[in-house]
């Protein structure tokens, strides 16, 4: 069958405009997302700090909720393109069907605990006042009990990707984050006859968002995709679908929470010096959440390149959409390098930071930055394991970088009693992470002898 004009063919033609086209749509929905973000907490800002406090303390349950369906999203779409590189229609349908059955389980089972738990879920965060807790919890219990559609849509955008279509996800996003926009103030603030709800308003907006986002997202995939097609009448997925989509994503999710242990202990190590180190530290996270977009975006274009040419065996595209990753991935590294060494001050003051945070974070991000310099390198590595279906090679590095060698090395350091050669740390666990990475691509290379 033809495929539509918004699809782009993985298996022939030039690698760079398929890997292109794949990652802009996705870039700039990443970029839509963040500025919603800003958009969405300046008008939340404006009901009082405490709103902030409570949205930001219910978000952290929200962002860990994104790791969860990676379960569905990432194990679906990598073997659905493995399935299709391969001619294999038939099955890369069951593993899409599998991939949304798994989907609706896992947002039901997520919204079932967390509103039966969401008084010690928020009394985890010792929020300042009562006020503050219950809306925690109303934004909590709106947000995440009715979890199902930004889980729908994450699934559907992950299947559309897979079959070599980001724009058709990147529309529907687009208008569901442009509808939460608009609910926003008139929800948030009671306009046009509608009551002032304040938080339960802007939870509200989201969630009507992220309906709209998913409605689309479903309708596109019944309307145009049709790599993929859904058997409503069996709803639970078999052993075999679930043992395979689990092989892929589980290691995604286990290497969230590394992350997630990362932060605490570093946080700890550096509560011992000051607080002001523990808020350049959370400065830095958001500062190269910046650097970091453009990569992750390439990658989510990379990953259905890789899955569906492994499933065709075609070596040659496979090791040429790798080199062509690692060079955009260290191009946009060194261009992180370069803005971090010489304006970190400036890049510091958008956060309005002190003489003392200044004093401590210069020095802490030109020396976090080095490891930008093998970042890049490692995150594509990272993927092209996922993409092949070695999920666990991941799982090793992102283990041995954060766990075994990162927190460690920072506590040793921490021993000697100089705040900013704790920062060091970060540019030695990318070394090491970057020896496994090659050791692991080199082994996995060696298979592909098709």
């Amino acid at each position: 069958m033809k495929k539509e004009s918004h699809h782009i063919d993985l298996l022939n033609g030039h690698i760079f405009p398929s890997l292109t086209g794949l990652a802009l749509p996705i870039m700039a929905t990443s970029l839509v997302q963040t500025a919603y973000n800003l958009t969405d907490m300046a008008w939340i800002g404006r009901v009082g700090s405490h709103a902030v406090t409570a949205v930001g303390a219910a978000g952290m349950y929200t962002w860990f909720s994104s790791g969860i369906v990676m379960l569905a999203k990432m194990g679906g779409q990598v073997k659905v393109a493995h399935s299709l590189g391969k001619q294999q229609r038939e099955e890369a349908r069951v593993y899409g069907r599998g991939a949304l059955q798994l989907t609706v389980l896992l947002a039901l089972a997520f919204a079932l605990i967390v509103n039966l738990c969401a008084d010690p879920l928020i009394g985890f965060f010792l929020l300042e006042s009562a006020g503050t807790a219950q809306a925690a919890k109303v934004y909590l219990r709106i947000t995440c009990g009715l979890i199902l559609f930004p889980f729908l849509n994450q699934t559907l955008t992950g299947l559309f990707t897979a079959v070599g279509d980001s724009k058709t996800p990147f529309l529907a996003n687009c208008i569901g984050l442009a509808m939460n926009m608009i609910l926003d103030p008139i929800l948030i603030f009671g306009m046009f006859g509608m009551p002032k709800m304040g938080v339960a308003g802007a939870a509200l907006a989201t969630v009507i968002g992220q309906f709209i986002a998913a409605g689309l997202a479903l309708f596109f995939n019944l309307k145009v995709n049709h790599d993929i097609k859904f058997d409503w009448k069996n709803m639970l997925p078999t052993k075999f679908v679930l043992f395979h989509i689990y092989k892929v994503a589980v290691p995604s999710i286990l290497m969230v929470s590394i992350g997630s242990v990362m932060m605490f202990c570093m946080n700890r190590i550096l509560e011992v010096f000051t607080t002001t180190a523990i808020a350049v530290f959370g400065v830095y996270f958001k500062l190269q959440s910046f650097i970091f977009m453009p990569i992750f975006g390439m990658n989510n274009g990379m990953v259905p390149i890789i899955a569906y040419n492994y499933g065709a065996r075609h070596r040659d595209r496979i090791i040429g959409t790798i080199k062509l990753a690692v060079m955009y991935a260290v191009a946009m590294m060194l261009i992180g390098f370069a803005v971090f060494q010489i304006i970190p001050d400036k890049l510091l003051l958008m956060f309005n930071a002190s003489d003392n945070m200044l004093a401590i974070g210069v020095p802490a991000l030109r020396l976090i930055s080095i490891s930008f310099l093998l970042a890049g390198f490692n995150i594509i590595c990272s993927s092209v394991f996922q993409a092949m279906g070695n999920g666990v090679f991941s799982l090793i590095v992102s283990v041995i970088r954060q766990l075994v060698v990162l927190v460690p090395v920072a506590f040793l350091i921490s021993k000697m009693g100089v705040l900013d050669r704790i920062w060091w740390s970060f540019p030695i666990a990318e070394v090491v992470a970057a020896a496994i990475c090659v050791f692991f691509l080199r082994k996995i290379l060696k298979m592909l002898n098709f």
